[in-house]
């Protein structure tokens, strides 16, 4: 059930990311289809880009834990015993577990923050809390992921 909902999570993630990132495309061909032929660039576009990019990256995290695409170093551990690196496997996944957990928590205080600030792009004037909402939320899917993770290494380690 929880490794479902996480899977779920994780997939309308990557597609809300995968649609950002095909229009952060676009917007990006037309400005500078705009800058060249015209010498007119898009108003605002650099700002977008800098958006589109806050939703894109925290959205990717989990999909990327899911598809156990994240960098593992197994060259010292893969001589243990596999009770050990089972052991380890699940310690370092329960650290990453609580840094990404402290990270959503904090991003969750920092979005009140910034608020607060009334903080505003330069050009276009557009308020920078909603864009610190994909952070928490993609964090804490990615804390869910490793959640996930951690219960399949502890129930693989219980068998051997």
């Amino acid at each position: 059930m929880l490794a479902t909902a996480a899977k779920t999570v994780s997939r309308v993630l990557i597609a809300i990311g995968a649609t950002t990132l095909a229009l952060m495309m676009f917007l990006t061909a037309l400005d500078v289809g705009l800058r060249y032929i015209f010498n007119r660039p898009l108003p605002g576009a650099f700002e977008l880009v800098e958006y589109m990019m806050a939703i894109i990256i925290p959205f990717c995290i989990a999909y990327c834990a899911e598809q156990r695409g994240h960098v593992a170093v197994e060259l010292i551990l893969a001589r243990f015993p596999k009770s050990i690196q089972g052991f380890v496997e699940a310690l370092v996944t329960f650290v990453a577990m609580l840094f990404a957990l402290i990270i959503a928590w904090q991003n969750i205080l920092y979005i009140g923050e910034v608020y607060g600030s009334h903080l505003t792009s330069a050009v276009l004037l557009i308020p920078a809390y909603p864009f610190v909402i994909p952070v928490a939320l993609g964090i804490g899917a990615f804390a869910l992921m490793l959640l996930v993770q951690l219960v399949e290494i502890i129930s693989k380690v219980k068998k051997a």
